[in-house]
C-alpha cells in the first residue's frame, strides 16, 4: 500500500490533493483517519490510499504507525520562500541537526531517490506542455517527518498566489500519481549530493537530463556541523543503493573541502568533483 497525505491547514496541499481526485480514479471508504475520509485507488496496479491530516505534514512522525507498512509515502503541500518564486520542487525529509520543524534531531526519513527523479521530470515535462512560468527544482533533505518508510514530498510554491493555482496544483498532483504508478524496487543505484544551494539547480539538471538519480541531497550550510554518523544515514537511508557521491565542488566552501574528503574515503564512498 503506497499513503498519500496533506493536511487540511496547508491551502497548496488540499488543492493538490483536489486535482488528484479530480484526476484519478479514488473512491471514498467506510475507512476515517484522524475524523476525515480515506480515499482509495488503484494506480499502476498498487493500492494507494489518500488521507487528511489535522496538523501539518511536517510534524506527522507518527503517521506510519497508523497504516499497514506503507511502501511509499506521499506528502502533498506548500512550497514557502522569500523570494516568493513560482516553484514546484521534490524532496525527501529529515533533519542533520536539530529538530526545529518536526521529525527527530540528526535523523533521516528513508529517500525514495527514483520516485523523486520520476515526479520530477514529470513536473518539468508538464509544465512546458502547460505552458506555466515555474521553477522545477530539487530541494536538499529538510524538516520532518523523520520516519522509516521511503518518503518525499512534492511541493507547490512560493507564495499564497501559487497555493492556488489550480493548473500547477494539476501538475503537482499528476507528478505524484505518475511517481507512484512507476514506483518500482529494482537494482538501480543512486547518489548522494553535496554541496551548492538549498535549491540545487546543478543536480537538478543531472537528474532531468537523465545523468544522475539524486537520493539524500546535502546543502553547503550544513557542511560546517556534519560528521560521519550523518553522511553514513544518507548512505543507508537511501532505498536505492548508494554508490557513489556528487559534489558540487565550486559550492563548498574551501574550509570544508578536506575534512569532507576525509570523511567521505573514511566511508569507502567513491566521489565525483562536478
Amino acid at each position: 500500500m503506497i499513503l498519500v497525505a496533506y493536511s487540511s491547514r496547508d491551502l497548496a496541499g488540499s488543492n493538490i490533493a483536489k486535482e488528484v481526485l479530480n484526476n484519478f480514479p479514488f473512491k471514498q471508504t467506510s475507512d476515517a483517519y484522524q475524523e476525515k475520509p480515506i480515499y482509495s485507488a488503484e494506480i499502476g496496479g498498487k493500492q494507494v490510499n489518500l488521507v487528511t491530516l489535522k496538523d501539518e505534514t511536517l510534524y506527522a512522525q507518527n503517521l506510519s504507525e497508523h497504516f499497514s507498512k506503507p511502501e511509499l509515502i506521499v506528502f502533498l503541500s506548500r512550497h514557502s520562500s522569500q523570494s516568493g518564486k513560482p516553484t514546484l520542487s521534490v524532496h525527501s525529509p529529515g533533519n542533520f541537526a536539530e529538530a526545529e520543524l518536526g521529525g527527530l534531531p540528526r535523523t533521516l526519513s528513508v529517500c525514495p531517490a527514483l520516485a523523486m527523479r520520476d515526479a520530477l521530470q514529470t513536473m518539468a515535462q508538464l509544465k512546458m506542455e502547460m505552458l506555466l512560468d515555474y521553477e522545477v527544482s530539487y530541494e536538499c533533505t529538510h524538516h520532518g517527518p523523520s520516519l522509516n518508510v521511503p518518503t518525499m514530498f512534492v511541493e507547490l510554491g512560493s507564495s499564497p498566489q501559487q497555493w492556488i493555482d489550480s493548473e500547477a496544483a494539476e501538475v503537482v498532483a499528476k507528478a505524484a500519481m505518475k511517481s507512484i504508478a512507476d514506483f518500482r524496487t529494482c537494482d538501480q543505484t543512486a547518489v548522494l549530493g553535496i554541496g551548492g544551494p538549498h535549491y540545487n539547480q546543478r543536480f537538478t539538471q543531472m537528474a532531468l537530463n537523465n545523468e544522475a538519480v539524486f537520493g539524500h541531497m546535502i546543502p553547503k550550510y550544513v557542511l560546517p556541523i556534519l560528521d560521519v554518523e550523518t553522511l553514513r544515514q544518507c548512505v543507508h537511508r537511501t532505498l536505492e543503493k548508494v554508490d557513489h557521491a556528487i559534489l558540487d565542488w565550486n559550492g563548498i566552501k574551501s574550509e570544508h573541502k578536506l575534512a569532507l574528503l576525509k570523511t567521505l574515503e573514511g566511508l569507502n564512498l567513491p566521489y565525483n568533483k562536478v
